[in-house]
């Protein structure tokens, strides 16, 4: 080893270490790590370390046992607390005696004590994870007295990239005037000549086995044990390695309770009854294997056949995941090389075992959603609690990627506070970047339009929104659109289905880009998942209320029962919301009366493009290719559908048409209703254009004359602001929020919903006074002109901020 470069692992446990998380792995039923000593050792010099020490928890147990061995000596991570709140933290001892090791047992209750022993010993020491809080005490002033009292710490294997970064940031930036400052505040005196300079060191926290040497300190140039000792002391040492993810986190503990159980049971039979085990066994407790006998080959095949049937015709969640499991390992190449002991990377192995939990779990899942949905529609409630109950199940196998991704999301928090403290730059910005979960983005409604046009304004005025999604397009700068884990079509419903999100890829992709507020543009499974999201990374969740889901249960069913069971539904999901977004009155008043606290209702702005609907793009559009004579032209825009009251339109116009010849009535849109509106019109002067965009749209509009929206179910009604920019006055129902985007008998006209007479009243109205209607077309441009899109978007986006913000202190 002479002149030559010390690799070591400073930070691993063994068997004997009760883990500083241990509640995450009480959890999972596994109160204790479970790797050998002896496996520690052949794993670390395998991944070229040159020496080896255990630090387990309390206990040299595991050092002992390997004491004999070439480069190996005794270590220890000492638990200790500050006296006055009991904030916990760990303290790594290196090359101690069995002596040392009972002298801290007497004094670890007190950090002060704990410190000045090791100083006297000339014990070289090191804080692990400093800016980790272990029992959720640590504070920011705890960090600080810290600083004074010890001048090495550690970046973690463990630990988020943003916390190793904030701690080698706020290190590097001490002065001699801090020092001071910090010394005068908590009456400590700072240790050392320069106590402003501290050192780092790298461990990997291994408790698996699964990644030691992850992260690791690479010493120049050491001799021996006590050179490579004072070489740490000095900080004459290079970190190296690769930070940690939660996938990293969870891959471990799943690793630790696996190994745990493999301890205790004999796992072969397991191995043999299906072949995911082989890629389980592997995944998790990788390393040489014995090659199996014909003997147990034979075993293998009896032992698959007389399982095969449990798996293929129970409905049980444990055959469902076995199922999907099989069927991974089965087609999946990537899965074929873990099992055939090709990938045996740290990296490798955890991203396959996130790729193969999250694979199987989307599918039963799915599975699960699917026998929801079917009994609520059945109205078999106690299917539904049996289906939710059996879901739990998959909740505990998905533990370990819940609590790793909370975990992770309270330290970088935390990271965040210590960084301002210390007057540092955040790494990763400050600036507000929201993830607006969406069912629907790439259909054609007013929703997905919105959404649509919001990112055009976000991105012009460098706004970070991105938009999340299932089913469309891949993944960019500002729509991330995830590949669905399953779809549900409603078999009597053929208008209405939804798409099964992918959560656990949807999860990493919000941590991973660093979102600090999420807004839910639905209640369905992308929004839920986006709810879920939010509580698991503790972070700001708004919402908006766009449709009116129970009416159109109600209109798509004519079951009060389902609409009674929606509405209980969609005011669960508002309330868990920190803020609910409405685009009117009405909406706000309607969600108050059923439940939704008030508190959490907001009435936010909303624009229209006043530059691509304009009365300048009046060209007579519909003469050319659509053949309608001269006319007073009634334009209806939208899904023609029965939930937006078109029968109540066709009744009116049937009754004006006969009176009225002059009258000309134009459809916009597709949907389920058109064949029967067509039917029922027959013989009347109606065009129907079907779906139109651009500036085929902008023109329709604008080569109108009066915009008719009888529906009673939209909570804004986008078409009503574009009608009147494009210099349309606008005929809507009392009901819902189209009402407030007018000026009554300026800009528009209201009727009582569901009224074919008063509709018809109105349109005749119009008809028959050209002179008001040339001054209700010049006043419905004038309003609109004050609500550009642009402005009102910055308005909502500055209202977020607010909120969150708010929602962040609390």
């Amino acid at each position: 080893m002479s002149g030559s470069n010390v690799r070591i692992d400073l930070h691993v446990h063994s068997k004997y270490s009760t883990r500083p998380s241990q509640w995450l792995l009480q959890k999972l039923g596994c109160p204790e790590s479970f790797t050998e000593p002896l496996k520690i050792y052949e794993r670390a010099l395998d991944r070229s370390m040159n020496m080896v020490t255990i630090t387990d928890h309390n206990t040299i147990n595991g050092s002992l046992e390997i004491a004999h061995l070439d480069n190996a000596f005794i270590s220890e991570e000492i638990t200790t607390y500050f006296p006055e709140d009991r904030c916990k933290l760990h303290v790594l001892a290196y090359d101690i005696t069995e002596t040392h090791h009972l002298e801290f047992q007497k004094i670890r209750e007190n950090v002060f004590d704990l410190v000045k022993y090791l100083r006297e010993q000339n014990i070289v020491h090191v804080l692990a994870h400093p800016l980790f809080a272990v029992n959720e005490r640590l504070t920011v002033e705890n960090f600080e007295k810290a600083l004074l009292m010890f001048n090495v710490l550690e970046l973690n294997g463990t630990r988020d990239e943003l916390q190793n970064t904030a701690l080698k940031t706020i290190t590097e930036n001490l002065t001699p005037q801090k020092i001071l400052q910090l010394s005068d505040k908590y009456s400590i005196e700072p240790y050392g000549d320069r106590p402003w300079v501290k050192h780092l060191t790298g461990g990997s926290d291994d408790h698996s086995g699964l990644n030691i040497a992850r992260v690791y300190t690479e010493i120049l140039e050491a001799d021996n044990l006590q050179e490579m000792l004072n070489a740490v002391s000095e900080g004459r040492t290079i970190i190296q390695g690769n930070p940690a993810t939660p996938h990293t986190m969870a891959h471990n503990l799943y690793g630790i309770a696996y190994q745990f159980y493999k301890s205790q049971f004999n796992i072969d039979d397991f191995k043999r009854s299906a072949d995911c085990f082989q890629f389980i066994d592997n995944a998790l407790d990788p390393g040489e294997k014995e090659d199996p006998t014909l003997l147990n080959k034979l075993q293998s095949f009896i032992y698959r056949r007389k399982s095969r049937k449990y798996f293929e015709t129970s409905d049980s969640v444990q055959a469902a995941l076995l199922r999907e499991a099989n069927k991974i390992v089965a087609n999946d190449r990537r899965a074929q090389k873990v099992c055939s002991g090709l990938k045996t990377k740290p990296e490798e192995l955890e991203e396959e075992w996130f790729r193969f939990v999250g694979n199987a779990t989307d599918k039963v899942l799915s599975g699960l959603g699917d026998k929801i949905v079917k009994s609520a529609l059945g109205a078999n409630i106690f299917d539904i609690f049996h289906t939710v109950g059996a879901a739990g199940s998959l909740y505990a196998l998905l533990s370990p990627y819940f609590l790793s991704y909370g975990l992770f999301a309270r330290e970088q928090d935390f990271a965040r506070k210590c960084l301002v403290a210390f007057k540092q730059k955040d790494p990763l910005g400050s600036e507000t970047k929201i993830a607006h979960f969406t069912d629907t983005f790439s259909e054609v409604n007013g929703v997905a339009l919105t959404l649509q046009n919001q990112l055009d304004v976000a991105r012009k005025h460098h706004k970070k929104l991105t938009v999340i999604s299932c089913g469309c397009a891949g993944i960019t700068d500002q729509v991330a659109s995830f590949a669905p884990a399953g779809q549900f079509d409603f078999p009597e419903y053929p208008e209405l289905s939804f798409t099964y999100p992918p959560f656990l890829r949807m999860l990493s992709h919000c941590l991973e880009k660093n979102y600090n507020l999420l807004h839910l543009a639905t209640p369905g499974p992308v929004g839920l998942a986006g709810l879920a999201i939010a509580k698991l990374l503790k972070l700001p969740v708004h919402g908006t209320y766009h449709t009116s889901f129970p009416q159109y249960v109600r209109a798509f069913t004519d079951d009060t029962g389902l609409e009674d069971m929606a509405w209980k539904f969609m005011i669960w999901f508002y309330n868990q919301l920190d803020t609910v977004f409405v685009p009117s009155e009405a909406t706000g008043d309607e969600l108050i009366e059923k439940g939704v606290s008030a508190d959490k209702i907001k009435i936010y702005p909303r624009g229209v493009d006043i530059g691509r609907f304009t009365p300048e793009k009046r060209n007579g559009f519909f003469s050319g290719k659509f053949k309608v004579k001269e006319a007073v032209k009634l334009l209806y825009v939208g899904r023609v559908s029965l939930e937006k009251n078109l029968d109540v339109l066709t009744e009116a116009f049937k009754t004006i048409s006969p009176i009225r010849p002059e009258l000309h009535l134009v459809i916009v849109g597709d949907g389920p209703y058109l064949a029967e509106m067509r039917n029922e019109l027959s013989g009347c002067p109606v065009t129907f254009t079907g779906y139109l965009d651009g500036d085929d749209l902008a023109q329709a509009y604008a080569s109108s004359d009066v915009f008719v929206f009888p529906s009673a179910t939209d909570t804004f009604g986008n078409v009503v602001l574009e009608a009147q920019a494009s210099g349309l006055p606008v005929i809507v129902t009392n009901f819902g929020g189209p009402c407030e985007n007018l000026i009554v008998d300026k800009t528009g006209l209201i009727v009582d919903a569901g009224n074919p007479d008063a509709l018809a009243r109105a349109i005749l109205r119009l008809a028959d006074h050209p002179e008001l209607l040339q001054y209700m077309k010049r006043s419905a441009r004038t309003y609109t002109e004050n609500r550009s899109f642009d402005s009102e978007f910055l308005k909502t986006w500055t209202m977020y901020e607010e909120h969150s913000k708010v929602e962040a202190v609390h």
